[in-house]
C-alpha cells in the first residue's frame, strides 16, 4: 500500500470519526436501534441492509406503515440515512421511490401526531402540593420539587435538565440565569442562557425551591440532580434521563393525576402552551425552549389557543 493510498485511509476513517461526533449519543443509539429493526426486515426477506438502495427502503416503509405512526416511518428514513453516511455509504431517499410512496402513506393514514399530555399549572401546583404532603424525608421532596419546578420554569429537555451542574449557575436580584453548555439542537455546544425569574408564590417559585435544595444538599459543584442510594443517602452521582420520566410520572400518581399519556416531555411542553395561553409570542417561547424552528411552538400556540380563540365563543345559543 502506498503513501497516497494509506492517507486516503486515514482521512476517510478520520471523516467518519467526525461524522459521530457530530452526532450526540443518544441520537447515535437512536439511529443504531432503528436500523437494527430494518436490518432484521431485510434479513427476513433476503435483502441487503448495508448499503441497501431506495427501492428495499420503499418496501420497508410500506412494511412499516401498516402499524406505526407516519412520525415513526420518517423517523426510520432519516436512520437509515444516516447510518449509511456513517458507514461510508450513499443512499439516495430522494429517490422519487422513496418521496412518492411516503406522499401515498400521508395521504391514507395522515401525519397528524398525537404528543404527551403537558403539565399544566392546575398539574404542577397538585402535584407539588402532593409532594409537601408527602411522609418522606425533606431532602427528597426538595430534590424532586426543584427538578420538576426547573424543569417546567425553563422549558428543559429531560437531557438538558439532569445535564446542569453548580458551575452553571447564577443567582442574581431577578432571579437565576442558568447556563446550558449544549442541547439536542445545539450539537455544537455553543451554549445558551436562560434567566427564570423569581415567582410571586414561593411554594412554586423554582428559584426559591432551587436555592432551598442546593442549602440541604449541601452541592457547591458538580451535577445539581443527583440519585439517592438506600436510605436517601444522596450521591455524588448524577440522575439519568429515564429516572426524571420516573420521577414525574410517580409524582403525577401520588397527586392523583392519570400518568399515563404524560411523559419526561411533559414539563416542557406544558411550560410551551402555558406561555402561549398566557399571551407569550413565539419569540419569547422558541428564546427560552430553545427551540430552532417555529413549528412545534406553532403547535403548542394552536393549542393553547382552541377553546380561548374558538369561533364558536362568538354564537349564541
Amino acid at each position: 500500500m502506498n503513501q497516497l493510498t494509506t492517507d486516503l485511509k486515514l482521512l476517510h476513517e478520520a471523516t467518519l470519526e467526525n461524522l459521530k461526533s457530530s452526532k450526540a449519543n443518544n441520537t447515535l443509539r437512536a439511529y443504531k436501534s432503528d436500523f437494527k429493526d430494518f436490518g432484521a426486515f431485510c434479513s427476513r426477506h433476503g435483502l441487503n441492509s448495508l448499503p441497501t438502495e431506495p427501492k428495499i427502503v420503499s418496501l420497508y416503509l410500506t412494511h412499516l406503515s401498516k402499524n406505526s405512526k407516519f412520525s415513526t416511518l420518517r423517523r426510520r428514513l432519516v436512520s437509515i440515512s444516516m447510518v449509511h453516511k456513517l458507514k461510508g455509504h450513499y443512499l439516495d431517499i430522494k429517490h422519487p421511490i422513496i418521496i412518492e410512496n411516503l406522499m401515498g402513506i400521508r395521504r391514507v393514514k395522515g401525519s397528524i401526531q398525537k404528543g404527551k399530555k403537558p403539565i399544566l399549572i392546575k398539574h404542577l401546583k397538585l402535584i407539588i402540593n402532593s409532594i409537601n404532603e408527602q411522609k418522606t424525608n425533606e431532602i427528597k421532596k426538595l430534590r424532586d420539587k426543584a427538578i420538576i419546578l426547573i424543569g417546567f420554569g425553563g422549558g428543559f429537555r429531560r437531557t438538558e435538565l439532569i445535564s446542569i451542574d453548580y458551575e452553571d449557575l447564577e443567582f442574581v436580584p431577578e432571579g437565576l440565569k442558568i447556563t446550558l453548555k449544549k442541547s439536542k439542537t445545539d450539537q455544537f455546544g455553543e451554549g445558551m442562557i436562560k434567566g427564570l425569574p423569581y415567582f410571586d408564590d414561593k411554594n412554586y417559585c423554582p428559584v426559591i425551591n432551587l436555592k432551598k435544595w442546593l442549602e440541604i444538599s449541601n452541592i457547591n459543584s458538580g451535577p445539581i440532580f443527583r440519585r439517592f442510594s438506600k436510605g436517601s443517602n444522596l450521591t455524588d452521582n448524577r440522575l439519568t434521563d429515564q429516572s426524571v420520566v420516573l420521577l414525574i410520572k410517580e409524582h403525577l400518581r401520588l397527586a392523583g393525576i392519570e400518568n399515563k399519556n404524560f411523559a419526561g416531555h411533559s414539563l416542557r411542553s406544558g411550560f410551551a402552551t402555558v406561555a402561549a395561553d398566557s399571551g407569550a409570542d413565539e419569540r419569547s417561547i422558541m428564546a427560552m425552549t430553545g427551540h430552532k424552528t417555529t413549528q412545534m411552538v406553532r403547535r403548542y400556540i394552536r393549542e393553547a389557543s382552541l377553546f380561548k380563540n374558538n369561533a364558536l365563543n362568538k354564537i349564541k345559543l
